[in-house]
């Protein structure tokens, strides 16, 4: 078995790996948050393209700003940046790939110098994100940026040097706008609707307290294109490890796995040119929403009807949900009588073969996504993904019932006890408020919804009620499985 790294890369058998030379490759692109999915999904694309002699200049650098990223720190310098990913097909086929688009990694907190002067070097066209959503520090109530970040007082600090995301860019921003130097592009790649509209929000909110003439600059000048990003991509195990080493022979500290599918779809807006992307396979486009929308209210949203009412009926992971008929053809009804009449045209996507092909990627037993993950930070995720679909059906006049069936089914998880009276661990910011809400569900059947903060007028609205409150009596009477059986009975 070889450990990976750039001397015993062309010893590999078996497993395809890059077909350009390393040492050729510039840094075009500095990236935050070097996690799986980037690793998945950005650095696959850019590795496809230079397989092809093209975009050499356009590698990446990525950095880490966590504490927790100082292990990524240790495994991309071992192996070279190099790193296996591992597509699982649904029949139990394992296709594997050494990527090799990340050719240096630097990790903030030990040397914040030489991140902000890569940033600031004149090759660095494009500065990106994979940082989720917790990055960009905004309040979730108010939206606005939070100030009050212990990191982020310490960055406004005069002479203070830069520990979050926000002070390193704006200070690369600040030395280049010093230099004579044209901007880079930030571009966001991470799930979160109109990503590129909350970048540029969150970073010129700091800039502007940091630097009233970056912060004009970046309003002005700095584009930050909105991006629709998906590929289903696993936290890796310790058994992915054990699998890249037995199969394939390889000792890779990091390896990812993940779904044969993948997309992106990228607003066509940069300040310094891009990479082809379009030559192998992203959708470049002058507008993202259509696609957005369509993935939040399709696949994002889909993930919480099948999560919760899975769970309670016994099931741990996403692909034995939808490998049970009854559940498949309830998320199916969803899509098609209430997500799909909300969605404006989508330009090159077929919506029927795009939901057939949704239910396929959730049943793949190879991924195996666990519903606890799907079910974790629910406030987050039913309020953006959800509870749009209710009040443009509603406005409409138009079906509402599973949807409500799906909140009424979050309500019921919060209650922390399943079916089988085994306890329920909820992940959530907002975990012990949402629980001792819902221990009122039999007593106050508008308990959980009567929370303003999350749901809004929804209580007000008499169709929605009695849609929910059916939905959670007959949880609490019949189970799951019945309620759901209930529902498309009722078609």
């Amino acid at each position: 078995m070889k450990s990976l790294n750039a001397a015993t890369l062309e010893a590999l058998e078996g497993v395809a790996r890059p077909q350009y030379n390393r040492g050729d490759v510039g840094i075009g692109i500095v990236h935050f948050g070097v996690g799986g999915f980037h690793r998945a999904h950005q650095a696959m694309y850019l590795d496809a393209l230079m397989n092809e002699g093209k975009a050499l200049e356009w590698g990446i650098c990525g950095v880490g700003v966590m504490p927790s990223d100082q292990r990524m720190k240790q495994v991309m310098d071992a192996q070279n940046g190099l790193y296996t990913l591992v597509l699982k097909h649904a029949d139990g086929q394992y296709e594997p790939r050494v990527i090799g688009s990340i050719v240096d990694y630097l990790y903030a907190p030990e040397d914040p110098e030489a991140v902000i002067e890569q940033m600031a070097a004149e090759s660095t066209k494009i500065v990106s994100l994979t940082v989720t959503e917790g990055g960009y520090n905004f309040h979730h109530v108010t939206g606005e940026f939070n100030f009050e970040h212990p990191d982020v007082k310490h960055d406004l600090e005069e002479g203070a040097a830069p520990k979050t995301t926000f002070g390193l860019v704006t200070e690369a921003l600040r030395r280049r706008l010093e230099r004579g130097m044209a901007p880079f592009t930030i571009m966001s790649c991470d799930n979160i609707q109109g990503n590129g509209d909350v970048a540029r929000k969150m970073f010129s909110a700091y800039a502007e307290r940091k630097s009233p003439e970056v912060g004009r600059w970046m309003h002005e000048t700095i584009h930050f294109p909105n991006s629709m990003v998906d590929r289903i991509t696993p936290v890796t195990t310790d058994d992915d490890r054990r699998e890249v080493a037995e199969r394939f022979g390889i000792d890779d500290g990091w390896p990812v796995v993940c779904e044969p599918f993948t997309q992106w779809v990228l607003e066509d807006h940069f300040n310094l040119g891009r990479p082809p992307y379009e030559e192998v396979g992203v959708q470049v486009v002058d507008d993202v929403m259509p696609y957005e929308l369509m993935k939040l209210r399709l696949l994002n949203a889909s993930h919480q009807a099948l999560t919760y009412f899975g769970y309670l009926a016994g099931y741990r992971y996403a692909h034995e949900v939808c490998q049970d008929e009854l559940f498949a053809n309830f998320l199916l009804d969803y899509m098609n009588e209430e997500a799909t009449p909300t969605l404006s045209p989508v330009p090159g996507v077929d919506l029927d073969e795009y939901k057939h092909t949704l239910i396929e990627r959730f049943a793949n037993p190879e991924i195996r996504d666990t519903l606890a993950r799907l079910c974790a930070e629910s406030s987050d995720r039913i309020p953006k993904w959800l509870l749009p679909v209710i009040r443009e059906q509603l406005e409409r006049d138009g079906e509402i019932k599973r949807s409500a069936a799906v909140v009424a089914s979050w309500a019921r998880y919060a209650e922390g006890v399943d079916e089988q009276g085994e306890p329920i661990e909820i992940v959530d910011r907002l975990k012990d408020e949402l629980h001792a809400i819902a221990q009122h569900n039999r007593d106050n059947p508008l308990a959980f919804i009567e929370n303003r903060e999350l749901f809004g007028d929804l209580v007000d609205d008499p169709r929605f009620v009695e849609a929910y409150t059916d939905a959670l009596s007959r949880l609490h009477r019949q189970g799951a499985r019945a309620t759901v059986e209930a529902l498309r009975q009722a078609d």
